[in-house]
């Protein structure tokens, strides 16, 4: 019989949640632009402070994927929520629903905490994982877009001094 068992990330998770992340950047044909570490990952997720949470999936105890979210919030709904960043399921390990089991359990652990949806975005190319949550329900906000600033664009932004008259 096979076991599935979903636990939280601890500090020590950190180097194997950052396989997971290249491996995902890899089948995205994206792992140069990833420039995080392991130590950047135990710095920021698992400090005083965390800016996230992960789960990790294991299938007979071997590492069959995960999934980093942290908290958000929604003005428009006045709800608390989760935003997933990361979900990864190894090639292996793929069509045994521990994807779904994944963010089943995200969105069990953000409902205790009070959270009443769940986002996240998804490569434009990536028609695979579309579908996947297509499928849980999870549907494209059509009347949205992600737009970002990142290195020296945000900190030029950062930096302007926007209070000074003149």
């Amino acid at each position: 019989m096979t076991v599935v068992t979903i636990r939280l990330a601890g500090a020590s998770d950190a180097p194997l949640l950052h396989q997971a992340i290249l491996a995902m950047a890899r089948g995205l044909g994206a792992e140069a632009k990833v420039r995080s570490t392991p130590d950047d990952l135990c710095r920021h997720g698992f400090s005083e402070k965390p800016a996230f949470e992960a789960l990790i999936a294991e299938v007979d105890g071997t590492f069959a994927g995960m999934c980093l979210y942290f908290p958000s919030f929604s003005t428009w709904r006045g709800e608390p929520g989760l935003y997933v960043q990361d979900i990864y399921v190894e090639p292996g390990f793929r069509g045994r629903r521990i994807g779904e089991r994944l963010l089943g359990a995200v969105a069990a652990r953000g409902r205790q905490g009070g959270a009443l949806y769940l986002r996240l975005s998804v490569d434009a190319d990536n028609r695979g994982a579309q579908a996947f949550y297509n499928r849980l329900g999870i549907e494209w906000s059509q009347g949205e877009r992600i737009h970002a600033i990142y290195g020296d664009a945000f900190a030029v932004l950062a930096e302007r001094d926007i209070g000074k008259e003149g």
